[in-house]
């Protein structure tokens, strides 16, 4: 895949973690004369900040940010995101990095977990949300080629304890994903789940510290005091090469342990 093309790139949850490393790496590649890169998260200050990152690699690049919180985000809300970063301008491809998600309560079991006002939230914020922006996505960029990302995970297709939350959003979004795959097989939408592995971040701070299972709790305080757990700078340049190398069908699970570079 070529990625210095005029492009225009959205990714969620970008105000740190994951997603804003993603921004920072794919804005340096992609920054073609018309280019544009939108950043979506919760916390305006860290999207500014995320913002002024780019611009002291690629200096130039327009870079719009938008506060919004995707627990109760509609579809006039993406619609208007997208079309006023650039969604009426011409480009070569177009791509979402759907990343934003939340961990859920992983202190309750499975069991425990029937409160429907929370889950109401919960699936809002993971699963709802995402579809709708990419329903809006594919709306507003039909004609050029597309390359949707979701951002999975091991519990998306294993169940975890402790988790039961995060694994049952997780599932839902990938189906999702690949059957917008399997529909769009024969035009110009290229979906990739990329899965990406286990990162030191505050989301696996926040299940090492809250997690009911001690051994869940084990494993991932193990992970961290050993230092084998994944920078985002390093998963990221792996999902790079994975898009590069571009060995994946379309809706594909691609895992940051899979040889696909």
């Amino acid at each position: 895949m070529d990625l210095k093309q005029r492009t225009y790139l959205l990714v969620t949850g970008a105000s740190r973690g994951i997603g804003r490393e993603f921004a920072q790496q794919l804005a340096r590649r992609i920054a073609a004369e018309g280019s544009v890169v939108t950043l979506l998260g919760r916390n305006q200050p860290l999207l500014e900040e995320a913002k002024a990152q780019i611009a002291t690699t690629t200096p130039g690049l327009p870079v719009y940010t938008y506060s919004l919180e995707l627990e109760s985000a509609k579809t006039e809300d993406f619609a208007q995101i997208l079309e006023s970063s650039g969604g009426k301008k011409s480009f070569e491809r177009a791509i979402v990095i759907h990343n934003a998600g939340t961990v859920g309560d992983t202190s309750k079991r499975a069991k425990e977990i029937g409160n429907t006002d929370y889950l109401q939230k919960y699936y809002h914020t993971n699963v709802f949300s995402a579809i709708s922006l990419n329903c809006e996505f594919m709306r507003v960029f039909q004609g050029i080629p597309k390359l949707v990302v979701n951002l999975s995970t091991l519990a998306a297709i294993a169940p975890i304890s402790s988790m039961a939350h995060y694994c049952t959003v997780k599932a839902a979004r990938e189906m999702y994903f690949r059957v917008l795959a399997t529909e769009e097989s024969s035009k110009d939408t290229l979906v990739l789940n990329y899965a990406p592995g286990v990162i030191d971040t505050q989301m696996t701070v926040q299940v090492q510290r809250e997690a009911h299972d001690p051994a869940v709790v084990a494993m991932f305080r193990e992970q961290r005091e050993a230092k084998t757990m994944l920078t985002t700078a390093q998963t990221t340049e792996r999902f790079i090469k994975v898009l590069e190398a571009l060995k994946f069908k379309s809706g594909d699970h691609v895992d940051y342990r899979d040889a696909l570079i």
